[in-house]
């Protein structure tokens, strides 16, 4: 933990913005160093214009492959182009824009000139689709999510309306990286002010915020009176939280409206750096501080949100629990959804990533549903939201998603807006706090406890990770338990995890290599308590040298 952590940023953490968009224009990556190359993660391509990794080169390269690769498709109809608050953001949307006029495809961005949270672009393109618009839509997003300010990122939302799959990622990757190495011969481009006029236009704020109610008891929200305090963090949902409140009458504050580049209002994360996580309660300090300090005892808002600079992850804060665990939070949200959703059909699943709280299994199993068990990356919940089949996809991470009311889609990308939005109703159905309902459900299904930390680890050494095979675990118990089972495939749709899960009656870890650090990630929980959890953290470590060895 950082000496700092949780405390306001200093004028020396922040970013030069004059040195990070000079950058952005002025260094020319060099598609030899694989650090300079275009690499799409669980989340597009990102990365920072002062390391040459995020550069014009990168994202007119970028574009092109986009516009070629949906060619390939047969996506021609318009194509939806949204943008966070990061400084990098706004000259990459710029640069995409000058390359998708050129080659003739028809753009469509915010008819206010906002920003634009990912959630309300996945709207936009499933509700166009919906309307049987000819050739089809997609979209980009200009952003990095919770990333520092110094970063930018760019991510392609296919007619799916949610993350393209790694076929589509691998194969604009590696166009783009062609086109790099060829000197951006083969990139069609015109000049931004000709690309500006040309573009056309989408009420993306009034189109989603005025549909909620198909997919939220806004209502019951007001009727109930519950005071909210929504903190966009300075991100792309700043303009929206007010309107949700005025269209809607809701008892809605947006605690900090300011916009700021440099993120200056941000406390510290808990290494040191400036990031929106609003799941980190070091990045959340000052909404905790301002549900800390009510009038007489009484806290000023009944829940309090916020989001991350994209939108697309939630924070919860309540008077009695403070931040809650984004784990405790999504095994409330599926307790409560699938108790208050009648419209959804008896066989709609519930989707958790690999990594996710077994406490989430567990209600799952009370429930009577089907649990979808799938590797890491909201792209794997949107054949289930799509076609209905999945009535909720959710990861630790604080991104979730599920179903209208008539077990139709909402959105297929992470919606953190309206998992915000849905602890307000949560509070206002069942009368009490979120927090509440998760102390309810520890004493039904018991108290785990979780954790994520990381280990050292080469490439090499990261790559044999991800290529293991349950074969090469030799052991056969974990902290004093048999194992019962070694996962390198997802049970729920047997795409490679990329790493490997193993799982005893009340624990498990998983161990997955880091896309960008030389290190590998374990997580880990137990039913037994923090010192079991510690036992099987340290034998874990133990488990994957071996593996790694064998």
């Amino acid at each position: 933990m950082h000496p700092r952590a949780g405390q306001k940023a200093r004028p020396e953490d922040l970013v030069d913005l004059d040195a990070l968009l000079t950058a952005y224009t002025e260094r020319r990556p060099d598609p030899s160093d694989p650090g300079q190359r275009v690499v799409f993660g669980t989340s597009g391509h990102r990365g920072s214009s002062l390391d040459s990794a995020f550069n014009e080169a990168h994202i007119l390269a970028t574009t092109q492959a986009i516009v070629e690769h949906r060619a390939e498709q047969g996506v021609s109809g318009p194509l939806l182009v949204g943008r966070d608050t990061h400084a990098l953001s706004e000259p990459a949307w710029r640069s995409a824009l000058e390359v998708l006029v050129a080659n003739g495809v028809d753009v469509l961005v915010d008819s206010r000139d906002g920003y634009t949270p990912t959630p309300a672009v996945s709207h936009a393109i499933l509700r166009l689709n919906g309307q049987g618009v000819e050739g089809g839509a997609d979209g980009i997003v200009v952003t990095p999510s919770h990333n520092p300010p110094r970063d930018g990122g760019f991510k392609y939302n296919p007619p799916t309306g949610g993350p393209a799959g790694s076929d589509a990622t691998k194969k604009i990757a590696a166009r783009a990286n062609e086109l790099l190495e060829r000197d951006l011969d083969g990139v069609q481009r015109v000049p931004f002010e000709e690309a500006r006029g040309r573009a056309g236009s989408y009420d993306f704020l009034a189109h989603y915020v005025d549909d909620l109610p198909s997919v939220l008891d806004l209502e019951a929200v007001r009727r109930a009176g519950v005071r909210i305090g929504a903190d966009p963090l300075g991100g792309a949902s700043v303009g929206y939280w007010g309107e949700i409140g005025s269209r809607h009458g809701l008892d809605l504050t947006v605690v900090n409206p300011e916009v700021d580049p440099r993120w200056a209002f941000m406390t510290l994360d808990s290494d040191g750096k400036i990031r929106m996580d609003c799941s980190s309660p070091s990045a959340m300090a000052s909404l905790r501080e301002v549900m800390a300090t009510g009038d007489g005892g009484r806290a000023p808002y009944d829940v309090a949100t916020g989001n991350d600079a994209d939108a697309d992850r939630h924070g919860i804060v309540t008077p009695d629990g403070g931040l809650m665990n984004p784990n405790h939070y999504l095994a409330v949200a599926i307790s409560y959804l699938f108790a208050h959703r009648p419209g959804w059909a008896a066989g709609t699943a519930v989707g958790k990533t690999l990594v996710s709280s077994s406490m989430i299994d567990r209600v799952v199993a009370s429930l009577g549903r089907r649990l979808l068990e799938v590797p890491v990356g909201f792209k794997h919940f949107v054949p289930g939201l799509l076609d209905g089949s999945v009535g909720f996809g959710g990861e630790e991470s604080a991104g979730a998603s599920f179903l209208r009311h008539d077990g139709t889609t909402w959105t297929t990308d992470k919606d953190g807006i309206l998992l915000a939005l849905l602890a307000s109703e949560v509070q206002a159905v069942t009368g009490r706090s979120p927090s509440e309902l998760y102390a309810e459900l520890v004493s039904a299904h018991g108290d785990p406890a979780y954790a994520r930390v990381d280990a050292p680890a080469s490439r090499e050494e990261k790559a044999r990770l991800a290529a293991l095979s349950p074969s090469d675990v030799t052991a056969d118990t974990l902290a004093g338990e048999a194992i019962t089972g070694v996962l390198t495939e997802a049970p729920g749709n047997g795409e490679a995890v990329g790493g490997l899960k193993v799982v005893t009656e009340n624990a498990w870890f998983a161990a997955r290599p880091s896309g960008t650090e030389d290190v590998y990630k374990i997580y880990a929980e137990s039913f037994l308590g923090a010192d079991h959890l510690a036992r099987v953290q340290e034998e874990a470590r133990d488990v994957v040298s071996r593996a790694l060895a064998s």
